[in-house]
């Protein structure tokens, strides 16, 4: 019995611990085999500087702010190249990506549809349509921002309520899911195609637009939800593998976008958090959005409302370190 397809996650997902320097810095991943990234998220651990996307689509001189509601800029002196296995990054020394002596983390994914995740653009026309995509599977997960018009970047999650086609979250703001027709076109994505309403922020006429779209793939990835109960206690969340990378937030009121990973944290309590809609530097409390990554899954170890509220529900999407069973049938060990 298989019970993935993907035995070495770090063949499509890595996390990447850095220091800038204030200079040209060539950044190699950690994983035991390289892998090119095709996407990028950085973000500067110490300082309130904000997230960065680049991709190797737009290009590497291309960024976008997910914790904020700007156009894309090019700055040639950011990331100056996407190499076979990490990136290079250019002298500009206080930009929330290679400042001397900061310290960085860049969350790093391959574009693959064996792993679910395709990068696609298009130019909008203000009417509702489709866009075709290469997943060969159904997007649960899809990241849309317009690149040339400042705007709110839509996710969809295809557990976000009961009918997830007619909603959305922000992933620059901590609002609770929002009901509008212009944005999904009220269309459910099909392993082809996924639609955009007339929404300036995800269709506006002449302006390019960037999607990135997930599906999850057994042992890989898993887009889920779960229920807080408010409790130290907190819920156990199965996902299948041993997580590497969780992201998450309550749909069904306000608050942040948590961010957790298996490099700033390669211990039990996981705790080193940030937050996808703020600039803040990384929050070390001891306990607060606390959770414990575990062979099959993650534990909600605190109370706090960000994780963890009373009889609400959350939205997560998560990465694996290792499958909790391979292709072999080989168990993976907890941490």
């Amino acid at each position: 019995m298989a019970y993935t397809t993907i035995d070495n996650p770090e063949l499509y997902f890595q996390t990447k611990l850095y220091t800038g320097n204030g200079s040209t810095n060539a950044i190699t991943l950690d994983g035991d085999e390289d892998m090119q990234p095709g996407m990028m998220w950085f973000k500067d651990r110490g300082d309130t500087e904000s997230h960065i996307f680049v991709d190797a689509v737009r290009g590497a001189t291309k960024n976008l702010h997910p914790d904020q509601n700007w156009a894309e800029s090019t700055q040639s002196d950011r990331v100056t190249a996407i190499g076979s296995d990490g990136f290079t990054l250019g002298a500009d020394a206080n930009n929330g990506i290679n400042e001397s002596s900061h310290t960085f983390v860049a969350w790093c994914w391959k574009e693959s549809a064996t792993a679910g995740f395709d990068i696609v653009t298009f130019t909008g026309t203000g009417s509702a349509k489709t866009e075709a995509h290469s997943l060969s599977a159904v997007p649960h997960v899809m990241l849309v921002m317009n690149r040339d018009s400042a705007n709110n970047l839509h996710l969809y999650h295809h557990k976000n309520t009961s009918a997830p086609e007619t909603d959305y979250l922000n992933i620059n703001a901590n609002d609770a899911t929002d009901d509008a027709a212009t944005v999904w076109n009220d269309t459910v994505p099909t392993s082809s195609v996924f639609s955009v309403g007339t929404a300036d922020t995800v269709n506006k006429n002449t302006d390019n637009i960037l999607a990135y779209l997930w599906s999850e793939k057994q042992g890989f990835s898993k887009f889920g939800t779960y229920i807080g109960n408010g409790n130290a206690d907190g819920p156990f969340v199965f996902c299948g593998f041993r997580p590497a990378f969780v992201l998450g937030k309550i749909y069904t009121d306000r608050n942040e976008w948590f961010m957790l990973d298996n490099k700033r944290d390669p211990f039990n309590l996981v705790d080193n958090t940030l937050w996808a809609n703020e600039n803040n530097a990384e929050n070390n409390t001891l306990g607060q959005q606390a959770v414990d990554f575990l062979s099959n899954g993650f534990k909600i170890r605190d109370s706090d409302g960000t994780v963890n509220s009373s009889g609400n529900t959350y939205i997560f999407m998560a990465f694996a370190e290792a499958p909790f069973v391979n292709s072999n049938g080989v168990p993976c060990n907890a941490r």
